[in-house]
């Protein structure tokens, strides 16, 4: 297979769809960010880096960081996560209250903001600097030492987190909080402003598809907690439209409100691909329709 044809291919075939839909303008430090932009990279299980469109371009990750804190916690032996948060699809929007309330504080799945706040503040104890934690994973994965924080988007995701801030503090009001809300907050704003492209981020997940094999030939993961977490990418990783993305794509994918989302082939490739305008669920549209092209081209899916 030519992979960077059907890369530029692929990246042809979903130009019309480029501006359909709406940044995350609720966030202003994303929402000026141009609609129109389109990258693609595949970094393959064997060490091949294919890319097309904007694909080095960098761009805030979001909620694709809560891949990696979760890694981080499981891979550091943090298995009472699973005592603190359940694994099941949401069905609600990735930041409801109403659910969180409803289940006495244990929310849903760790890929919702509700878990992933908790997975932050396991995090935090385990390491003391849960953000800066984060930072360093992925600048080791993807082999890029330049990969940092996005103060701006931070800041301005602090200045109008009020929905996150009252998430944190439901949680702490039921007990599922161990360390003060603002330090929680600051770890989550820290992590999710990271600024990636799509290449830094296809490396950096690239373990998930070498069965818990980092870069440097190290098992980060065992081959249970691989498998485990790409499945609840696959079942939780796209917040309420998890369903649809698994029949149109057919693989684990985690998707952030800057646009991106990564997927994982298991045994071949990770995936990542950017474009800014999102569809009501907070999935990039251009992505997803990229990613469809990719798996229906290639065949390779979980199915």
């Amino acid at each position: 297979m030519d992979m960077q044809a059907l890369l530029d291919d692929i990246a042809e075939a979903v130009a019309p769809k480029l501006g359909e839909g709406r940044v995350a303008d609720y966030i202003p430090g994303l929402g000026r960010v141009d609609a129109e932009q389109f990258g693609i990279a595949v970094a393959m299980a064997d060490g091949g880096v294919y890319g097309s469109g904007d694909w080095r371009r960098p761009f805030s990750i979001q909620s694709i960081s809560k891949v990696f804190s979760l890694a981080l916690v499981l891979s550091s032996g943090g298995v009472r996560i699973w005592q603190r948060v359940f694994r099941e699809p949401s069905g609600t929007p990735f930041n409801s209250l109403v659910q969180l309330e409803h289940e006495n504080g244990i929310p849903r799945n760790p890929f919702i903001n509700a878990g992933a706040l908790v997975v932050t503040d396991q995090l935090q104890t385990m390491t003391g600097d849960a953000g800066g934690a984060v930072r360093d994973f992925l600048r080791r994965e993807s082999e890029n030492p330049t990969i940092g924080v996005n103060q701006t988007v931070a800041d301005s995701e602090a200045a109008h987190g009020h929905r996150n801030s009252a998430m944190a503090h439901m949680l702490a009001s039921y007990d599922n909080l161990d360390n003060p809300v603002e330090t929680v907050l600051e770890h989550y704003f820290s992590h999710c402003a990271m600024e990636m492209s799509c290449q830094d981020l296809a490396l950096a997940g690239r373990f998930l598809s070498r069965n818990g094999v980092g870069a440097s030939g190290r098992q980060l993961l065992t081959p249970s907690q691989n498998k485990r977490i790409n499945a609840v990418m696959l079942t939780c990783g796209t917040y309420d439209a998890a369903g649809e993305f698994a029949y149109r794509v057919g693989l684990p994918g985690k998707s952030g409100v800057g646009g991106g989302i990564i997927a994982v082939v298991p045994g071949r490739c990770t995936i990542c691909v950017w474009s800014p305008a999102l569809s009501l669920s907070g999935n990039s549209l251009a992505g997803v329709a990229a990613l469809d092209e990719f798996t229906t081209r290639t065949g390779w899916s979980v199915f």
